[in-house]
């Protein structure tokens, strides 16, 4: 066990260096040594994430940091993926993401999307300008827990509130938790609009996702 605890740590501190080389080694050695692909990606990889995101909080870590980090994860899991009946099973959540229509901006919503991923999630980024009926049809295919609603422009922050509608129009406002940030997002138009929580940056996010997936059900 002591072995197996080593491995981790040093899968989840090549993580936190960004070596995807040295990532994927330490999973191959680790499968040949009989460790559950599962364990990999749960003590090591998230784990490691784990790490990233505690010092991108504390100021020690930067965007190009995270994704350098990020790159070394996805490398790890794309080795994973074939050898597990569905890798998926193992991220316990799905998250939707996307910046609303009219509204071109995504880089802070992609970094949201990798630590999220990182605190294991299985995240669905559909990008930037999506109308309020693809927020709807993803959480349809994909059954969805939250969607997370991006907007940098404040001429673009009505269109969460024309997504939210859309969900709950769908039936589905009560099956999924909505999230909303981005530059001129505040906690009260949050509140106003009717989404169930804010975060105005990534690592924030990831907080109050767990905050909203520890209660029983959505908008109960």
């Amino acid at each position: 066990m002591s072995g197996d605890n080593r491995l981790f740590e040093d899968l989840a501190e090549r993580l936190y260096q960004g070596d995807s080389k040295a990532v994927v080694a330490l999973i191959e050695q680790g499968l040949a040594l009989g460790v559950s692909p599962k364990k990999l990606l749960e003590q090591g990889l998230i784990a490691g994430m784990a790490t990233v995101g505690e010092d991108f909080k504390c100021g020690e870590l930067f965007v190009p940091e995270i994704i350098v980090a990020a790159r070394a994860m996805h490398a790890g899991i794309d080795l994973l993926r074939p050898l597990m009946a569905d890798v998926h099973t193992s991220l316990s959540r799905t998250v939707i993401l996307g910046t609303v229509k009219g509204d071109l901006h995504d880089i802070g919503k992609k970094l949201v999307g990798v630590m999220m991923e990182g605190a294991g999630y299985e995240v669905i980024d559909l990008g930037h300008d999506v109308d309020p009926e693809a927020f709807v049809d993803a959480v349809k295919k994909h059954q969805a827990d939250l969607v997370g609603l991006s907007a940098l422009l404040s001429t673009t922050m009505p269109m969460m509130k024309t997504t939210i509608d859309a969900l709950a129009t769908a039936g589905l406002r009560k099956s999924v938790w909505v999230l909303v940030g981005g530059a001129p997002v505040t906690s009260d138009w949050a509140q106003e609009i009717g989404a169930d929580g804010y975060a105005n940056d990534a690592v924030r996010a990831v907080d109050r996702a767990r905050r909203l997936f520890a209660e029983s059900n959505p908008r109960d």
